[in-house]
């Protein structure tokens, strides 16, 4: 640690780098990590358990900048402290074209960025799942292998956003007293005043929700770090220290106002400023003792970190512990899934989709025993527990190490949890919902997509086929929606041995999250036979040939599948020659090559057949092509009379075939 003096010029280089960067950039806010520079060097100088020299090592403290428009305050600090990657050329090309400073911290781009942390409150609820999967891992690994805090500076704007009630109220309820945060209580936002817009108490709001509540002068850092030590010896509840501090800090005409939060101060405020802080150094230049103060506080943990390696040296669990680490279950689960399909090949099942996936979960959890699964309060519904599912807990039952996670109606808290959890190793999460709150998730999954991590989301009633629930548990439109998010997997799964083959792909994709899009109704199973490959990892395939040339081809996804091979043999026996093709993820089926998708599609007219909106097909359908589908709302009523009200069978198919070869 260094003395006061000292350790203020380590804070006037973060705000003096972040005034200097939105300036060069036009573009930015350097009222955050201005007002927030001495809380941070406090938290990085005294209290965070990192090693610059090796970002990864498993056991570091967890640091998430939840008000990611701050950006040049991470970005300040990893340069100050030696990160390899975040040079001074980084910070002077901040926000622009190739840099590993954009606008916002993006998990990727920069070692030591924990998360991507854009949209307001995503910080917080990933530093929830981070947490919890530190307190997971600790129970099962030992303490001596985990055992480290998530740290969190959330601003005004993370604790108005919903997602942060949810994510706090998860966090006091599992009492993950590794869990720190530091408000910076600046009561100003884009608009002015925060108190234009809230009045809410949120020393109350957290004491409400089992959080510890401690208040700090944000520039007195002897006060700061006494705060932050009482909340790690503080074990039993997460605590959020409530940093007043002013905006934009040092600049002289404004500080503590809006016109500080979102532009470049321009020259004459940067020139006060330097003034007003006794930096009296040219833009982006560190003197040598300060960045030496830095660099011996990025070295800090280097002893942690070697004791750490040496308990993993001699401890009996670190075989697993690296295992999970590394995450690659895929031969066990190669051979789980073909032991599960050829058990279906001997005794083909008629089931709905959801409790396939919970036979598939079942037969998996023993090859891939990382699996942290949890639903938003429908666990009935999703199928997503099974026998072997010990509750995640500790209260009741005092269960850290268990592997199911009761998450309460709280879909996009568990949404963004479940991203943390991921990033932070050593699980695999899983959540279950109804698919129609894909859009109450759907920030999380874009961020689960952009991070490009492995986050399997079990959503079920994926259509009309749900039934009397009616429209506004129906989703029509949400299968076009997710498809067009990049890099996310969307399964429908038409069978159970499809829905076995979804969860492998999912488990092995490790760059892109999944959607498992299944069904309530039961389905016939229409694949027997050899079992040996993954036919959904290919995205689509003929799942019956035309008995001679095709006439028309007929594809469909999910429970569609069965009511298309329906109309297959009926136009059959009415001499027209039909292929049905099963479609469980159009993603990877134009992965695929070229050749592969032309043998597939055919060159007759093709009819999709989807218990939802059709523009996620309309790449591989022409004018002349037909579609059978949603075009509106569904409506209540039971399953049968909705697909017969809106024409989603085999007549109709078989109508439309005729017409179209005529």
């Amino acid at each position: 640690m260094t003395n006061a003096a000292s350790k203020q010029n380590m804070a006037n280089a973060i705000r003096a780098l972040s005034m200097d960067a939105v300036e060069a950039a036009k573009s930015g806010h350097p009222g955050m990590p201005m007002g927030m520079a001495d809380a941070a060097t406090v938290l990085f100088d005294e209290h965070l358990k990192f090693d610059a020299s090796d970002p990864y090592w498993p056991d570091r403290d967890r640091f998430v900048l939840s008000a990611g428009h701050g950006s040049m305050l991470i970005y300040a600090l990893l340069h100050l402290t030696g990160y390899e990657d975040m040079t001074m050329d980084e910070v002077r090309n901040f926000r622009q074209m190739g840099s590993r400073t954009a606008g916002h911290p993006e998990f990727g781009h920069a070692t030591g960025i924990e998360t991507t942390t854009g949209p307001l409150g995503q910080g917080i609820a990933n530093a929830v799942g981070m947490a919890m999967a530190e307190r997971h891992m600790a129970a099962r690994y030992g303490d001596e292998l985990v055992d480290h805090h998530t740290y969190v500076i959330a601003g005004d704007g993370c604790l108005m956003e919903g997602i942060s009630h949810e994510a706090a109220s998860i966090a006091g309820h599992f009492g993950l007293g590794k869990l720190i945060v530091l408000f910076d209580d600046n009561s100003i936002s884009i608009d002015g005043s925060t108190d234009l817009a809230v009045s809410d108490d949120i020393s109350q709001r957290f004491d409400a929700y089992g959080w510890q509540v401690l208040s700090v002068d944000g520039h007195d850092m002897a006060a700061v770090s006494s705060a932050l030590s009482a909340a790690k010896a503080h074990a039993s509840q997460p605590t959020i220290i409530r940093c007043k501090t002013t905006i934009g800090y040092g600049a002289p005409t404004k500080a503590g106002t809006a016109g500080v939060h979102g532009a470049p101060l321009g020259s004459d405020e940067i020139a006060g400023a330097r003034d007003a802080l006794g930096w009296a150094h040219e833009p982006f230049v560190v003197p040598d003792d300060v960045l030496s103060d830095w660099r011996d506080t990025g070295r800090r943990g280097s002893a942690e970190r070697e004791a750490w390696q040496s308990r993993h040296a001699a401890s009996a669990s670190a075989t697993a512990f690296d295992a999970a680490m590394a995450g690659d279950f895929s031969s066990d689960i190669n051979d789980a899934v073909i032991t599960l399909k050829n058990a279906y090949a001997a005794e083909p099942q008629k089931l709905a989709t959801r409790v396939a996936s919970q036979k598939a979960i079942e037969a998996i959890m023993p090859a891939c025993p990382i699996l942290f699964g949890g639903s938003a309060d429908l666990t009935g519904s999703n199928n997503t527990r099974v026998a072997a599912h010990e509750i995640f807990d500790q209260g009741r039952n005092g269960n850290y190490a268990g592997n199911y996670i009761h998450y309460g109606v709280r879909e996009h808290g568990m949404a963004a949890a479940m991203n943390g959890i991921a990033l932070h190793g050593g699980t695999i999460p899983y959540g279950g919902t109804f698919m129609v709150f894909t859009d109450y998730c759907r920030p999380s999954i874009r961020l689960s997509a952009l991070m490009k991590q492995r986050v399997i989301y079990v959503m079920t009633h994926d259509s009309i086929g749900l039934g009397e629930d009616g429209p506004t548990h129906q989703p029509v439109e949400h299968l076009s929606a997710l498809r067009v998010i990049p890099n996310l997997l969307v399964f429908r799964p038409g069978d159970v041995v499809e829905t076995a083959e979804a969860w492998q792909c999912a488990l092995a994709s490790t760059t892109a999250p999944s959607i498992l899009a299944l069904s309530r109704q039961g389905m016939a199973q229409f694949r027997h036979g050899d079992m040996a490959e993954n036919k959904t990892a290919l995205g689509a395939y003929v799942a019956v040939e035309a008995d001679g040339d095709r006439a028309v081809t007929l594809l469909a996804s999910g429970s569609e599948v069965g009511i298309a091979i329906d109309a297959q043999s009926k136009l059959a026996a009415a001499g027209i020659a039909a292929a049905v093709v099963s479609v469980p993820c159009l993603e990877l089926f134009w992965m695929q090559t070229a050749d592969y998708r032309k043998a597939v599609l055919g060159n007759s007219p093709r009819i999709v057949i989807e218990a939802g909106m059709r523009q996620s097909w309309d790449r591989l359908l022409s004018e002349d092509d037909g579609f059978i589908g949603m075009d509106n709302f569904g409506a209540s009523a039971p399953i049968n009379d909705l697909y017969s009200h809106f024409g989603i069978t085999s007549e109709a198919i078989i109508e439309q075939a005729k017409a179209m070869i005529k």
